[in-house]
């Protein structure tokens, strides 16, 4: 509410909307900024919404889109049937159809699909590492791997079995094998050939989503080969992350520039140029 008031120097317009299955949760929309697009279509971020897999709504997180559109990027936000229907992996699967959708819709949002980076918060998160991480959802609905340009993730529970709260129980509890779930466990020498770059990012006061969850999941990643960066916020909270992405706490630039750094590193077509020459990071990068 506090963010859509205040100014920027470019909106956004809402290009596509839709449902990519009959429930209700099952839906998605794609925001670009506004004016002409690049030659080659806008560079794309595919945002997953937290909410402990129990609750949360795309529309609920357009205050990315408008950061990120800000910035000359056009943001999908993609959401997936929530506890008890969509418990694991019930949200992995509609996370990919979600990004099927969105790929299918990409051409009448003069949106680039192809070079996609998926960014999550909390469990949205979760979503988006093992979208990254397990190459069988996109398989399945169809996805080019190499599609994906990389993931970011906020605050992402990564290693957090055995179960022990009420969230991960009702999502994960019914699994037999439930260390199958864990994207720290998914990282794997075969399932990072031809994985995208990682981006994780959490706070240190996070009492939610621990931190050792990305650093553990950062030495996995790091242990099979593949790539990985690691920023650690001190004293910043679970919310905190990614209330970062919105005005007026995106102002400093902490949460928001290297996930800019990251976009333009990552994903092809995109000149940030002198204003992403040098990105401030607080925390520790590896």
């Amino acid at each position: 509410w506090i963010d859509a008031r205040f100014p920027r120097e470019t909106g956004i317009e809402l290009a596509a909307e839709g449902k990519y299955g009959p429930a209700e949760a099952q839906r998605a929309e794609i925001w670009v900024p506004e004016g002409a697009a690049p030659a080659g279509g806008f560079p794309l971020a595919v945002f997953v919404h937290g909410g402990g897999w129990h609750s949360g709504a795309p529309e609920d997180y357009r205050f990315v889109a408008r950061s990120l559109g800000e910035r000359g990027i056009a943001t999908a936000l993609v959401g997936y049937r929530l506890v008890p229907e969509g418990r694991y992996p019930i949200m992995l699967e509609d996370s990919a159809a979600g990004l099927g959708w969105v790929r299918e819709n990409a051409a009448m949002a003069d949106v680039r699909a192809d070079r996609a980076v998926l960014i999550g918060h909390s469990a949205g998160a979760y979503n988006v590492l093992m979208l990254g991480l397990d190459p069988r959802y996109l398989r399945t609905a169809g996805i080019p791997r190499e599609s994906l340009a990389g993931v970011v993730s906020m605050a992402g529970p990564a290693d957090f079995f055995p179960f022990d709260t009420d969230s991960s129980k009702n999502a994960f509890g019914h699994v037999a094998d439930g260390r199958a779930t864990q994207p720290v466990t998914q990282a794997t020498g075969e399932n990072l050939v031809g994985a995208p770059p990682f981006l994780l990012m959490h706070g240190t006061a996070d009492e939610t989503v621990r931190p050792y969850n990305s650093r553990n999941l950062a030495a996995a990643i790091e242990a099979g080969g593949g790539t990985v960066d690691l920023v650690e916020y001190d004293g910043m909270s679970h919310a905190g992350i990614v209330m970062g992405l919105s005005k007026p706490f995106a102002q400093n630039g902490e949460v928001l520039d290297p996930i800019l750094a990251f976009i333009a590193d990552h994903s092809d077509g995109r000149k940030q140029g002198e204003q992403q020459a040098s990105v401030p990071v607080q925390g520790e990068i590896r």
